[in-house]
């Protein structure tokens, strides 16, 4: 049931992290020299905020707001929630690497807030409209954030492929919209939903607008064949904000792709069943093979989130609410083990010593057993091995399509899942078994290492206990 609310209340959240992102912004200009993490600071406390006041909505009947171009319902708030988790830890795992390097922090603070604020309004969008908005909220601070170590060639090179290909994915994006646009005669997800139900036979115009829609969902997903901006981006952008990248986004675009999917195209789920099929295996098999032979650890972990994204289409692909849902749980699982993986390289990466290849993690155990242990519960899950989360994540979406009788699919991605935790258990040897060639002691930030446990732990608790968090999930469908 949706009802229709015109107020502003319905946004709170997004009211808040847009205050938040415009103080910060001001307290970084002119405060900077008093209290040089204010931004970080207010950046923690308007997430706070918006968090309670999010939580406190989940459980309220869905509402439509701003004339129909607004949702505020359960799958909003469950993804807002993670988002802002993910943003939070990647804020603070990345304090001491930019302060290290003298990299302008407080921009990096307020650009993560703006584009944070554009995933909250992508993941409760009822109108391409929204859709469009939230896409380019989201995108352009993260070009900027890319290019941010001004002295890095590497990082301008990145920004620029990423600001390219970027702009390309938006071109096809609103291209299919309107398309979509001329086919229906509206951007709102009802209207489009209840004229395609009309429509005995879907015309071909139709399934052009479709095709480039996906095209822009892919390249925002990093899901294959649309993933090759991916690794080049990770490996260029300094690690912190490869940190930023992985996580919180990818929960937006699987929130966006869901929402477009199954609101606004649900009838039309035999068309884009075939075109997400596609999708789904290419991201699994490209991501799992490519990430094999990879040397650098952040090009390793992009391939990685290609393969992860194809498991988490897989829950869209099964067209179910049980399949939706399982696929929810995945992107906010995916959120916590992305942002727990690179939350070590960014924490480990010293002034003058960026952590980016695996043998850079050679004999850590011995340097940092606690580290080493925590890292490999966050691997382990990556890899989908029990009892961490990673395991049930990947039985959720595979059960969802023997319930559909796509079990060749299924059988497929077990497969895969299989060959995949090859590279994963590769860097627990390198960490627990080859030798350091620098074999001082690692010493981390009391805080940032407390989060990273909890972080980490946290996998290993959902995986044990995940029945709260799969109702969550389910509730958001219901």
């Amino acid at each position: 049931m949706i009802g229709t609310n015109n107020t502003v209340l319905l946004a709170l959240p997004e009211i808040i992290i847009l205050i938040t992102a415009c103080l910060a912004l001001l307290g970084n200009l002119f405060f900077k020299q008093v209290f040089h993490s204010i931004a970080l600071v207010l950046a923690a406390i308007g997430l706070s905020m918006a968090a309670y006041v999010s939580f406190s909505f989940i459980g309220q009947y869905a509402q439509l707001g701003f004339h129909g171009l607004f949702i505020s319902d359960d799958l909003a708030h469950m993804l807002k929630l993670f988002i802002y988790l993910t943003v939070f830890l990647s804020f603070v795992y990345s304090k001491n690497y930019l302060d290290e390097r003298k990299l302008p922090a407080g921009d990096f603070y307020v650009l993560g807030l703006f584009s944070t604020l554009g995933m909250m309004i992508l993941v409760s969008c009822y109108s391409f409209l929204t859709v469009y908005l939230g896409v380019e909220l989201l995108s352009l601070p993260l070009y900027a954030m890319t290019a941010i170590w001004r002295k890095h060639s590497n990082g301008s090179e990145a920004a620029m492929k990423y600001f390219v290909i970027g702009s390309v994915a938006s071109a096809l994006l609103l291209y299919g919209i309107s398309l979509l646009y001329g086919a229906t005669g509206s951007f709102h997800f009802n209207q489009i939903a209840a004229v395609i139900a009309r429509i005995q036979e879907h015309s071909k115009l139709l399934s052009f607008a479709l095709v480039f829609i996906l095209a822009g969902v892919g390249f925002k997903l990093a899901a294959a064949p649309f993933h090759m901006w991916a690794p080049d981006v990770y490996d260029g952008a300094p690690t912190a904000v490869t940190l930023f990248l992985s996580a919180a986004p990818k929960i937006a675009a699987v929130g966006m792709a869901i929402r477009i999917l199954t609101f606004a195209l649900h009838d039309m789920v035999g068309i884009w069943h075939d075109m997400v099929l596609i999708m789904a295996i290419g991201s699994i098999v490209v991501g799992n093979l490519l990430a094999i032979v990879q040397k650098n650890i952040k090009r390793l972990l992009a391939y990685s989130t290609v393969s992860h994204m194809g498991y988490a289409l897989l829950g869209i692909l099964a067209a179910t609410s049980t399949g939706y849902a399982a696929s929810l749980f995945y992107v906010v699982i995916y959120g916590l083990m992305s942002v727990g993986a690179f939350g070590l390289l960014v924490l480990m990466s010293r002034s003058g010593l960026e952590l980016e290849l695996v043998e850079d993690l050679n004999g850590l155990n011995k340097r940092s057993p606690w580290l080493a242990f925590m890292m490999m519960i966050i691997l382990f899950s990556m890899a989908g091995v029990p009892p961490t989360v990673g395991f049930f994540a990947k039985l959720l979406v595979l059960k969802s399509l023997v319930d559909v009788h796509l079990t060749w699919v299924a059988v497929l991605g077990l497969i895969f899942a299989v060959i995949g935790s090859y590279y994963y258990l590769y860097i627990i040897k390198v960490m627990y078994f080859d030798e350091a060639k620098d074999k001082s002691l690692v010493f981390l930030p009391k805080t940032a290492t407390a989060l990273f446990s909890v972080n980490a732990l946290s996998l290993l608790y959902f995986g044990i206990m995940p029945g709260a968090l799969v109702a969550a999930c389910i509730k958001a469908f219901a």
